[in-house]
């Protein structure tokens, strides 16, 4: 495996932490990990290293990828569900990123459910580890996600450089409750660094935190692409290469679940279909990270059908997860 970049003791708490090359870096890390995998080639990079991963939320492919990723690197990874921690008697982060960095070789966290919390819950972690802290979902982004879905796109569509590609992020319709903004707040993030132009659609009690809207918009002005926000899923989707849309809560109303399953009934068209999808350029996709709640956020002839990527995407998880891990805790 190539070392061109020193990554070592790194964290990977947002993409926007680290260059474009190092991400770079990374994704081609990633897939050469998939090509020896596909073959049976050992990749035991992290022979006997130890990864703590601490979940304040439910997880199917992010505690799997994970896991499998650690043990397909030669290591190990302990799961630990907050409530059964000391952490639900109130163990501070100081206390336990310092103890854990005598323990091991690496700390990830997946804090996603309230806003405000779980970014600066992983950073105060992170500021007292001497090893590698990892994000496996915050209140603010979603890197391991969103790296396996440019790996992705990536793939699909045989190039490095997003420039001139239309990708559509769009809230759709769900019946469950508040769920986290970071999946979109990701996209337009890292989407932005590699040169797409990505619109933003959704209805106007959806925004997503004004600190990373403003952040894709001056990695878009930075990087040649473009960000835009609409109120209309018909119009994102229009000639879209990529259609991306899943549900996310609205801010202020976290602590609301009546007011909030209320307010997102309003919006029950907002969902993909065949119409939906036959406005998307002939070559578009569709992604989600899943679980797709099926029939409300997506069709399912959309989500089994011939221009869904949505099993490519959660494959990717593992190869992404493995990569950052083998750079940083080797």
């Amino acid at each position: 495996m190539s070392w061109e970049f020193n990554l070592k003791g790194r964290d990977f708490i947002s993409t926007q932490d680290w260059s474009r090359q190092e991400l770079q870096f990374a994704l081609d890390t990633a897939a050469d990990l998939k090509r020896k995998f596909k073959v049976g080639e050992p990749t035991r990079y992290l022979q006997d290293r130890t990864l703590f991963m601490i979940f304040f939320d439910k997880s199917t492919r992010t505690r799997n990828s994970f896991e499998a990723g650690i043990t397909q690197l030669g290591g190990h990874g302990h799961f630990i569900e907050s409530q059964t921690s000391q952490i639900a008697h109130g163990e501070s982060p100081k206390d336990m990123g310092i103890i854990l960095s005598t323990y091991g070789h690496g700390i990830a966290i997946r804090h996603d459910l309230v806003p405000g919390q779980g970014n600066a819950y992983i950073r105060e972690v992170a500021k007292w580890a001497d090893i590698p802290v990892y994000n496996m979902q915050c209140d603010v982004d979603h890197p391991f996600q969103m790296m396996a879905d440019l790996m992705t796109i990536q793939e699909r569509f045989s190039t490095r450089s997003l420039r001139g590609m239309k990708i559509a992020v769009s809230w759709a319709y769900a019946p469950s409750y508040a769920k986290p903004l970071s999946v979109p707040q990701g996209l337009i993030m890292l989407m932005t660094r590699f040169g797409a132009d990505v619109t933003l659609a959704r209805p106007k009690e959806f925004a997503l935190m004004p600190e990373t809207v403003e952040a894709a918009r001056a990695n878009a002005a930075k990087s040649g692409g473009s960000l835009r926000v609409v109120e209309d899923m018909d119009e994102a989707v229009q000639s879209a290469h990529v259609v991306y849309a899943k549900s996310w809560g609205a801010l202020g109303y976290f602590d609301d679940k009546e007011g909030y399953l209320k307010l997102a009934a309003k919006y029950k068209d907002w969902r993909v279909d065949n119409r939906r999808m036959g406005m998307a350029a002939p070559e578009g996709v569709y992604m989600h990270c899943l679980p797709a709640d099926r029939n409300n956020e997506v069709t399912d002839e959309v989500l089994d059908g011939p221009r869904s990527v949505i099993y490519q995407e959660a494959e990717n998880r593992l190869h992404t997860a493995k990569a950052i891990m083998a750079l940083t805790m080797r």
